[in-house]
């Protein structure tokens, strides 16, 4: 009796013992890329924080100015013009891009034949690097490019794609045409994973394509879409790179984002200060959105 008491919590410190060191070890192997992470991005964002607080000044050194860096944020006619046109790219992007993923999806997991073909050729577009995709599609939209002469072969009268009015438009077909495929991979994955039985049933009792897609298909990735739709909201409120390659932000403002407005602010005026701020404004507004997106996450999860 006394030999089985001994042995028991010699097994049990062992057991700890062996998870202590998986532990550790998993830890010693992790702890390159925690090092890597701390010294690139939250040194980066906590500095930022704190250097919104200085006017920045290379040559007489920086000095503390409190809250003008900010203040100097809303006074700015700027502030309003970059806002409406980030949230105006971001309308655009869920009226012109967002239903394009889940349709494809659809279309593709109805398909008898090809269907490995289809997400290839789906997902290419997500394979272009970003300088040939603007150069591709600054010739695309030229008003001498393959689009125009299209429509003046056929009679239609040519497109100013890069006029105030279209500007913002043509970027967020260009980025539709990029990063759809990516979206639509996951949306695939996502209707596979319905079971069968379901549709075959369905398709017994007589179901049409239209009938399955509406009362199985889209309630089943109902979720799914809601996430990808506040990633994409997060995705494109950061958005600038688009906009710095293809129309600097022009013409008149039109395409003048947020994010593009910061960058314009710190490398082109050069008041690293007030870019600061205005970095850290997005930084809070960012989290706040990462918040609503692990809560709907969590939601999700459970349901």
């Amino acid at each position: 009796m006394d030999t089985e008491l001994n042995v028991r919590p010699i097994t049990a410190e062992r057991a700890v013992k062996k998870k202590m060191n998986w532990y550790l070890w998993g830890t010693l192997f992790i702890l390159p890329e925690i090092i890597l992470f701390i010294i690139f991005l939250w040194v980066p964002i906590f500095k930022g924080i704190f250097y919104s607080f200085y006017n920045i000044d290379f040559v007489d050194g920086n000095h503390f100015i409190g809250l003008n860096n900010y203040l100097s944020i809303f006074k700015d006619s700027l502030l309003f013009t970059s806002i409406k046109n980030t949230l105006y790219y971001m309308g655009l992007g869920i009226v012109l891009g967002f239903w394009i993923p889940p349709l494809i999806a659809i279309i593709i997991s109805e398909l008898k034949w090809f269907q490995g073909a289809a997400r290839i050729i789906g997902y290419l577009p997500s394979a272009v690097p970003a300088i040939v995709l603007y150069g591709m599609w600054q010739w695309f939209f030229d008003a001498v490019g393959p689009i125009n002469s299209l429509f003046q072969t056929l009679g239609i009268p040519k497109v100013e794609f890069f006029s105030p009015k279209m500007a913002m438009i043509s970027i967020v077909l260009l980025e539709t045409w990029q990063n759809f495929g990516s979206a639509t991979l996951i949306y695939i994955a996502a209707v596979v994973g319905i079971p069968r039985d379901v549709y075959e049933a369905a398709e017994i009792d007589g179901a049409s394509v239209w009938q399955r897609i509406r009362h199985i298909t889209l309630p089943s990735i109902k979720t799914l879409m809601l996430l990808l739709l506040l990633l994409q909201v997060i995705t494109t409120s950061q958005s600038f790179q688009a906009q710095l390659s293809m129309t600097d932000g022009g013409p008149n403002n039109a395409t003048l984002t947020y994010l593009l407005w910061m960058n314009h602010t710190a490398f082109r005026d050069l008041d690293f200060g007030k870019a600061s701020a205005m970095g850290s404004l997005m930084f809070f507004f960012l989290i706040l959105l990462s918040i609503i997106y692990n809560l709907m996450q969590r939601r999700g999860g459970k349901a």
